[in-house]
């Protein structure tokens, strides 16, 4: 009889899922507010010391919220062992939940701000420690959860301690979103972003418009150039996606900045796009281009070990019928991004099902949350 079902054990239950995630979701926090994430911290920190993990607080760095860090500690196993990666900070401003995306539920969805991206999936994890621990039972590994207060924004803070683990790590279980109706992800592009900032001469658009030099102009010829570097076959894309210039409309503009996103599956590809960018030069010698940027999260493909971590998570699975797939490749990046492009084996996705990531109609399917949660249970517990 497989360990999710020995007799007398508390059976993973619904409700209490639904719940708990939405007393998560009812906590709002956005990355950007570093009160609104420590109180999600605060509700973090409570609920691991619940299950005797041993916890670890960091305060956060330039304005970013704190890091949680949670230990099993009752382990006979010494070495590398799990870490689970869960962040609880969101794009979705206060408010939300009250406002435009109201935590509520109909039929099969429970909707709320921040649910699927990714409060459920970091909540799921916990709660299947936690299942162990109610029946006494234990994971061969030690289990380390790492609580990301600022990943929606690249983890800018807690980069060195992500990589700083994972480095001592034996697997890599990450709780982000499910992808295309239940689908792990086993791979996913890198993501790098750049700042182009020009600097022209400012002169009256109708008096003097000889005089002057567009910066809004410069950046425009650079859009139509930088786009043009999408490469579909290779699998790389690059997307201006703000611009901001000028002073009015009878003023040849002196400033203007764009923001460029740039989607790479390979290093090699990601150092060579980079360069490019990087490399821009002006087209009219008396405007001034600056480009900062690089490299935000390195892409990670599927290895051997990520595949056969994958075929044990398939396997787990299919005793409680649910038919694990995985998806080849995502253009959205993660921390698993870097523990993945360490070598780590790195099993990500594991969250609930659902769908609206980042906007206003987002939702997770509770039908997707016992099987889902089953799948953590086992992992926890059987990895070796």
């Amino acid at each position: 009889m497989p360990p999710d079902s020995l007799p007398n054990e508390p059976q993973i239950d619904a409700e209490e899922l639904v719940n708990g995630i939405s007393e998560w979701v009812a906590i709002e926090s956005p990355s950007d507010d570093q009160a609104a994430v420590n109180r999600m911290a605060d509700r973090v920190v409570s609920e691991c010391q619940d299950v005797g993990l041993a916890v670890e607080r960091i305060p956060g760095e330039d304005g970013w919220a704190d890091l949680v860090i949670s230990r099993s500690g009752d382990n006979d196993v010494d070495g590398p062992g799990i870490l689970v990666l869960g962040h609880i900070d969101t794009v979705h401003p206060i408010g939300t939940k009250e406002g435009d995306n109201p935590l509520r539920r109909e039929g099969d969805r429970l909707y709320g701000p921040g649910i699927y991206d990714m409060k459920a999936g970091t909540f799921m994890g916990l709660y299947a420690y936690r299942h162990l621990h109610r029946f006494e039972r234990k994971p061969n590994l030690p289990v380390t959860f790492m609580f990301i207060p600022e990943e929606e924004v690249g983890s800018p803070f807690t980069r060195k301690y992500i990589e700083a683990e994972a480095a001592k790590a034996k697997y890599v279980l990450v709780g982000e979103p499910a992808r295309h109706g239940g689908k792990v992800v086993v791979a996913r592009k890198g993501a790098a972003f750049f700042t182009l900032r020009a600097t022209g001469r400012p002169a009256h658009a109708g008096a003097s418009h000889a005089d002057g030099r567009s910066a809004i102009k410069e950046i425009a010829r650079h859009v139509l150039e930088i786009e043009a570097m999408t490469d579909y076959e290779r699998g790389v894309t690059l997307s201006v996606g703000t611009i901001k210039g000028g002073t009015g409309t009878n003023v040849v503009p002196r400033e203007c900045e764009a923001q460029v996103d740039l989607r790479v599956i390979t290093a090699e590809d990601g150092e060579e796009f980079c360069q490019k960018i990087l490399n821009l030069k002006p087209y009219d010698p008396d405007v001034t281009l600056e480009v900062s940027g690089g490299m935000n999260r390195p892409p990670y493909e599927m290895s051997d070990s990520g595949r056969a971590l994958f075929e044990f998570a398939r396997a787990a699975c299919l005793e409680h019928d649910f038919d694990l797939q995985y998806t080849p490749l995502t253009g959205g990046g993660s921390d698993g991004n870097f523990s993945g492009a360490m070598g780590i084996p790195t099993l990500d996705g594991m969250g609930a099902d659902g769908a609206g990531a980042h906007t206003l109609d987002e939702y997770i399917l509770i039908s997707s949350l016992v099987p889902r949660t089953k799948m953590w249970v086992k992992l926890l517990e059987r990895l070796k």
